[in-house]
């Protein structure tokens, strides 16, 4: 999962992005309001963590061009800003939520999974794959009720191929969820962190099915008898 965060504070932007990227997503962080309205011109991003008091442009002007531009990411706005008026200006704008600073790095993360649920249409908390279970609060994978030792980033690429079982996902699509712009990671990448991921999925019986040229996926279970 790519997310945006659109942040002018160094330390809490710092902090967010180190939180989040633990925590198995793919973290681009905009410093200024330019930076972030030609990132969402340029990018796709499932979910946008946005500031209002941003420099250069308002977060809530990068929130009205990102709208009139038709686009459906999900918003959570993060901002100092506490008045009612502000709150619904921000919503009447488009954001899908309004927090108020400061908020535990722990509650932003609950406000992420939800809109990450809305995005997917996934309304479960987990996200079965027998014998795997993918915890979705708690960015977590289980075998056999024991936790299921993979990398940050083994659990980016696994959860982007869960949520999208019996579809070819392609490499550039799997490299998009899992790097940012602190990254040089290449496409080269992803065979490396498939090649980990497949390793540790065969020793429970699981493949990934490799479409040579296009990418992976994960096939449809066929239901017990």
């Amino acid at each position: 999962m790519r997310i945006l965060l659109i942040e002018d504070d160094e330390i809490l932007g710092d902090a967010t992005s180190i939180y989040l990227r633990n925590n198995g997503y793919a973290v681009d962080w905009a410093k200024d309001g330019k930076q972030a309205d030609l990132a969402l011109h340029d990018d796709v991003y499932e979910v946008v963590i946005l500031d209002l008091g941003l420099p250069n442009m308002d977060g809530l002007v990068v929130l009205k061009r990102l709208r009139a531009r038709k686009h459906p990411t999900s918003v959570i706005i993060l901002t100092a800003r506490d008045s009612l008026e502000d709150r619904i200006a921000g919503l009447d704008f488009g954001a899908d939520d309004y927090l108020i600073k400061p908020i535990k790095l722990a509650e932003l993360a609950a406000r992420l999974r939800a809109q990450m649920r809305r995005h997917h249409a996934v309304l479960a908390t987990s996200i079965e794959y027998p014998p795997l279970t993918l915890h979705i609060k708690d960015r977590l994978v289980t075998y056999q009720n024991q936790p299921f030792a993979l990398s940050p980033r083994e659990l980016g690429l696994l959860e982007t191929l869960l949520l999208r079982v019996g579809k070819l996902v392609s490499k550039e699509s799997l490299l998009e969820n899992i790097s940012d712009w602190d990254d040089s990671l290449g496409i080269n990448a992803i065979e490396v962190y498939m090649h980990r991921l497949r390793k540790k999925l065969m020793t429970i019986g699981l493949e990934i099915r490799t479409v040579r040229g296009l990418g992976y996926m994960l096939d449809k279970q066929e239901p017990k008898a």
